[in-house]
């Protein structure tokens, strides 16, 4: 750990206020899995390329997220038919800075659409202001009453491009859980590379190809929710090869 530290220590810092042209709430989002023991080689090679995200003095940020999905989980099976207008429901605490949020990620042709409000906790029931933000954004999608269904927390490194209109995520340490079972993904990294349009020159997604790393589609929502509800029977043979090589990516 501590030599993670200690090349995260080597990117200049930038806060919060010096992102927001960064902030990317409509964008491109492209995804992918690597092992944990190649982050530190990767992040060397980026040091040139980007600036990094520093919160209350901390270059690590933690994130936890309730999920909510209908009773038929017609969330995740938008996502593995590839639907291609879909959407996700959740709450999420940026613990290090004590902010919450309700959040409606929106998935159209593409690009990525994210929009929020600010709440003051965790609830397990969408009511008054919090259920007419997600219906007015759902349409006709929120007839189903939304329920939550899945808990996750995890670490992030987030870097910003010194020339570019994008961000890098890198998330580490995932932890799944929901009515006390849990799934550790502690050994591999999910990366999220978000761009205002897709730009595969970009030194992250280059550095990627030069290592044989290919995209990655399937979201830390449709991983938990395959891992914790099995016993609900759910479908995810369209999921089968990703999870195999997330599943050869552990040690």
């Amino acid at each position: 750990m501590q030599l993670l530290h200690d090349i995260l220590n080597q990117f200049k810092p930038l806060g919060l206020a010096d992102i927001q042209d960064a902030q990317l709430m409509d964008r491109i989002d492209t995804k992918f899995a690597f092992k944990r023991e190649e982050l530190i080689d990767i992040l060397k090679d980026l040091l040139p390329d980007y600036y990094i995200l520093m919160i209350n003095n901390k270059r690590i940020s933690s994130y936890q997220s309730l999920y909510f999905d209908d009773a038929a989980f017609s969330f995740y099976h938008d996502h593995h038919n590839a639907k291609i207008h879909r959407f996700k429901v959740r709450f999420r605490k940026y613990v290090d800075s004590e902010l919450y949020f309700l959040e409606v990620k929106e998935k159209k042709k593409g690009r990525v659409t994210k929009r929020r409000i600010p709440v003051e906790r965790f609830e397990h029931e969408l009511h008054g202001e919090e259920k007419a933000f997600v219906d007015e954004i759902l349409g006709n999608n929120s007839e189903e009453v939304l329920s939550p269904k899945l808990w996750n927390t995890y670490n992030r490194i987030t870097l910003v491009s010194r020339d570019k209109k994008e961000r890098l995520t890198l998330d580490l340490d995932l932890v799944f859980s929901w009515e006390g079972e849990e799934r550790n993904y502690e050994d591999i990294v999910i990366a999220e590379l978000k761009q205002e349009r897709l730009n595969r020159d970009a030194a992250f997604y280059q550095l990627m190809k030069k290592r044989s790393i290919r995209p990655y589609r399937l979201s830390k929502y449709c991983i938990g929710t395959i891992e914790l509800h099995a016993e609900r029977r759910i479908k995810y043979n369209r999921f089968k090869h990703k999870l195999l090589k997330i599943k050869g990516l552990q040690k």
